[in-house]
């Protein structure tokens, strides 16, 4: 399923990021079985990938596990891309991630990605539980590890690398994807010659966006994975029947954010507790910044919007996110979404 760039007529791939959101009052549980009912719908909607997210420590996020829930949903799919958006591979031993996606790839050939990020996905301490250490984890660190993890899924460490006797089984060439939210990410990516995916959905205002794929696409070195840039972008979008309905919803997934950003760790609030909270007039600020980079309303705005954000950023696929409360919210968006895109096509 794709969407035309309105500046070029370019085709812009649709695809989904989740999160397995824990709304109040939803368990653990029902959280996993609704990104698994929403992976099969997307898939018979026709969205080209679905990806899950690694974050830790945060009630309202279930995804802390990218390859075991891959696994899971892989079994309950038959067609569609999955892949990690992305693995914070700092967090891991870049063996581990091979052996993990390479296992992955083996039961599910042609359908698994990599997607890797250096942010730890939590606060410094459960980064610190994870890594055992903090030492050694910028950005240069991240390039090695990057570099590491090729190898080991390529079997291609020089023969006087102390790593060429290590045999990692099972064995796959797993495409890897570069995530950023800022020109680090891009300038690596352009460097390996690897596609780039921008989190727009939370660092798109103040033309972040608009500098890193620039400096992508400017920088980028074909590759034997890669003869040109692939840029994708995260963004937030909510779809429902009405332009009302759809910023009701919506706002329980503002607030979720607003009471992170603060340190105020809980499940995402319901739409009922979203509209009863007390804003505050700077955390009504903060909302109306982070709003610039949402896109929400009935299908048509939703769907003409995202071809205008495609466009600007010429971009090749867009990762779509949802943070509302409900289940079946989330997956009407998509399907509303679809139904657009499909009657404009």
């Amino acid at each position: 399923m794709t969407l035309t760039r309105p500046t070029d007529g370019g085709r812009v791939r649709l695809s989904v990021l989740d999160l397995a959101g824990v709304g109040d009052g939803v368990t653990v549980s029902e959280a996993l079985a609704a990104t698994t009912e929403l992976a099969v719908t997307t898939e018979r909607l026709g969205y080209h990938r679905f990806w899950v997210a690694e974050h830790h420590g945060m009630p309202a996020v279930a995804s802390a596990a990218p390859p075991v829930l891959l696994a899971h949903l892989a079994a309950h799919t038959t067609s569609i891309r999955l892949g990690s958006g992305g693995v914070m591979l700092p967090n891991h031993a870049p063996l581990a991630v091979a052996e993990q996606f390479g296992t992955l790839a083996a039961l599910h050939p042609g359908r698994i990605d990599l997607g890797l990020g250096r942010a730890p996905g939590s606060d410094q301490l459960t980064a610190h539980a994870l890594r055992r250490r903090m030492a050694g984890t910028d950005g240069d660190d991240f390039a090695a590890q990057v570099a590491e993890l090729r190898h080991f899924l390529q079997d291609s460490f020089p023969p006087s690398h102390p790593y060429a006797r290590i045999l990692t089984t099972p064995r796959a060439d797993v495409p890897l994807y570069i995530l950023g939210s800022s020109d680090y990410g891009a300038r690596l990516a352009a460097k390996l010659g690897l596609p780039y995916a921008f989190a727009y959905h939370f660092a798109g205002a103040n033309g972040g966006a608009e500098l890193a794929l620039e400096l992508y696409r400017s920088q980028f070195r074909p590759s034997a994975t890669l003869a040109e840039p692939y840029s994708m972008i995260g963004v937030t979008a909510l779809a429902a029947e009405t332009d009302e309905q759809a910023q009701y919803e919506a706002r329980a997934g503002a607030l979720s954010m607003l009471l992170l950003r603060s340190g105020r760790l809980q499940a995402i609030p319901t739409p009922e507790q979203a509209a009863e909270y007390p804003y505050r007039p700077e955390e009504l600020q903060l909302l109306a910044a982070m709003s610039g980079t949402e896109i929400v309303g009935t299908a048509d705005t939703v769907a003409d919007e995202l071809a205008d954000v495609a466009g600007r950023l010429g971009a090749d696929e867009l990762l779509i996110t949802s943070r509302v409360h409900g289940a079946a919210t989330r997956r009407r968006s998509f399907e509303l979404l679809a139904a657009q895109v499909r009657a404009g096509s």
